[in-house]
């Protein structure tokens, strides 16, 4: 499976900063970087017609007054670089939202249902546009991509919940919220019902999976606090004491 090249991977990267604040220049003005959300935003709306495209970028770009060859050069990767763009503004679109909820009142289920809710509230009116964007990161080149996104909106869900956890908790917390997600999305895409009530009340089942792991894993962490380490053991066999 092909995995996005070192040098493209920085360009791709969740950490990027989207600005969705009104621009204080002209878009002719910009520097790339702070063109890229606004040609964004105007390509939004035509992604179900015209698909993640450098035509959509360059339609949007002289939408802005800006020359079409910006648009290629602000994605000179294409419909991927694009959809990591627009998943990081549905991050940011998302964190924002949560940072406005008291959340320390919920439970931890509870805030980790309202952030994937809030999500999928905002994502409503585009799921055209997700449906386009599920497309691409589907594709085998694009698989390296797809799981960078998908760990980086875990770790902004777990986040907004309170997580601090730095060992190995971490790390399976934001796996295990990523599958349920990825499932949750797949199911949402297809929803027919009112209100999105099969979407979730498919999540609400995915998330009592998630406390329950998490339940027992406390538990059996306790458990085996006292337990002979095996690491240790295996140790004094390559080294025994003297």
């Amino acid at each position: 499976m092909e995995s996005v090249p070192a040098v493209r991977r920085a360009r791709y990267s969740c950490a990027m900063p989207i600005t969705l604040a009104e621009p204080a220049i002209s878009p002719a003005d910009m520097t790339l970087a702070e063109l890229r959300p606004l040609l964004l935003e105007k390509m939004v709306p035509n992604v179900p017609f015209d698909g993640w495209t450098l035509a959509a970028a360059e339609a949007a770009a002289v939408e802005l007054g800006v020359p079409a060859e910006r648009a290629r050069i602000a994605f000179p990767d294409g419909a991927a670089q694009m959809v990591a763009a627009y998943i990081e503004r549905a991050d940011a679109r998302m964190a924002a939202a949560l940072a406005g909820r008291a959340l320390d009142t919920l439970k931890v289920r509870e805030r980790i249902a309202l952030a994937v809710r809030t999500r999928f509230e905002q994502a409503a009116p585009e799921r055209e546009t997700v449906r386009r964007a599920m497309a691409i990161l589907a594709l085998p080149q694009h698989a390296a991509l797809s799981a960078r996104t998908l760990w980086h909106t875990a770790d902004i869900i777990w986040r907004a919940a309170g997580d601090t956890a730095t060992d190995y908790n971490h790390y399976t917390k934001r796996l295990i919220l990523g599958g349920v997600y990825a499932a949750t999305l797949l199911t949402w895409l297809q929803d027919e019902s009112e209100d999105m009530s099969e979407t979730f009340a498919f999540l609400d089942r995915r998330i009592d999976g998630i406390i329950r792991f998490e339940t027992a894993k406390a538990k059996f962490t306790r458990s085996s606090a006292n337990f002979p380490s095996l690491s240790r053991f295996l140790g004094r066999l390559r080294y025994p004491a003297a």
